[in-house]
């Protein structure tokens, strides 16, 4: 018997399809909001506070940097998820060579 096995071999290409996808999306996400593209503004959570303040400008770019440092941590969650269909596959590779 293989331990650790949890899930099936088309489970675990389809989570490594689903990863390999939202690393790319997410990285190239933060990329964009941590340079302040002007097409994701209505992405940022900022409020009329922020709009109005004294350092209204470094305020909406915090927001920014915010929003790409998250889209980056979640593409490391989508790399923890590959690391783990990969080795799902490995363990569904190992359970075909066993003999019953």
């Amino acid at each position: 018997m293989v331990w650790g096995l949890i899930c099936g071999p088309k489970v675990a290409a389809c989570g490594i399809v689903i990863s390999f996808w939202g690393v790319v999306m997410l990285a190239m996400l933060g990329i964009f909001f941590t340079t302040h593209s002007v097409l994701l503004i209505e992405d940022v959570p900022f409020t009329d506070e922020d709009m109005h303040g004294e350092n209204n400008p470094q305020a909406i770019y915090n927001l920014y940097n915010m929003v790409g440092y998250n889209c980056f941590i979640a593409a490391g969650f989508y790399v923890v998820l590959a690391a783990f269909s990969f080795c799902q596959i490995k363990l569904n590779k190992r359970k075909e060579y066993m003999v019953h």
